[in-house]
């Protein structure tokens, strides 16, 4: 059974990104995110990480969409 909520570092993983991006995500609300205990460590629950790929596919299909190869970017 997969954790639910995982730390910074795991999803730095899954995303293939840096810690620091992944921090810096969560700290501009791009990436939902909770601070828990006393030293108020972050935690990303895995069913928001999902939605956050998720949501980053469709935003990826519309700019594609909205951007057309061009003979020019060919070459």
């Amino acid at each position: 059974m997969e954790p639910r909520f995982l730390l910074l570092t795991d999803v730095a993983a899954e995303l293939n990104v840096s810690d620091s991006q992944v921090y810096h995500m969560v700290r501009s609300g791009e990436l939902p995110a909770i601070k828990i205990g006393g030293r108020g460590q972050w935690r990303v629950e895995r069913a928001r990480l999902e939605e956050y790929i998720q949501h980053k596919y469709e935003e990826t299909a519309a700019w594609v969409r909205d951007n057309p190869l061009t003979d020019r970017e060919a070459e």
